[in-house]
């Protein structure tokens, strides 16, 4: 009785670190990715990243993203509401453009990307990101210095 008390306690405990380690493992691995797509060099092939004024927002969606279209998109209305002018969104289906998905180590959607005047990534938003998130990323931007 006492044995199998303590066998299944150790297996709970079993299952519940290997839980943890693979849940801190998918988040190292997302924070190196991220880390790695905001040091990448402006994109090129991207048009109007390195020549359009103002901070730009790639949208990264799907055509079956239903969170794309009924949070994210409205999100970005708003956006473009707030700082008219000032601020812009590019629609990017990330199936169609796989080497920019990779360039910004895209690995849901949705996910932003905001990047500033020069097309340098400077945050990057994995999932839905509510308004007041970009808000303060572009934000942030605009009252930086222009160098």
């Amino acid at each position: 009785m006492l044995g199998d008390i303590l066998l299944r306690v150790a297996a709970l405990v079993a299952v519940a670190l290997l839980t943890w380690g693979g849940v801190a493992g998918v988040r190292a691995y997302a924070t190196a990715r991220k880390r790695q797509a905001l040091a990448a060099a402006p994109s090129p092939e991207l048009p109007g990243v390195t020549t359009a004024e103002g901070v730009r927002v790639l949208a990264f969606s799907s055509e079956d993203c239903s969170p794309c279209r009924t949070l994210q998109r409205p999100a970005l209305d708003r956006l473009l509401d707030a700082r008219q002018g000032r601020v812009s969104v590019i629609e990017i289906d990330a199936a169609s453009a796989p080497d920019l998905a990779a360039r910004y180590a895209v690995l849901t959607v949705p996910t932003t990307v905001v990047l500033d005047e020069a097309g340098q990534a400077r945050a990057i938003n994995y999932g839905f990101a509510p308004l007041a998130r970009l808000l303060a990323q572009v934000d942030e931007i605009l009252a930086a210095p222009v160098a």
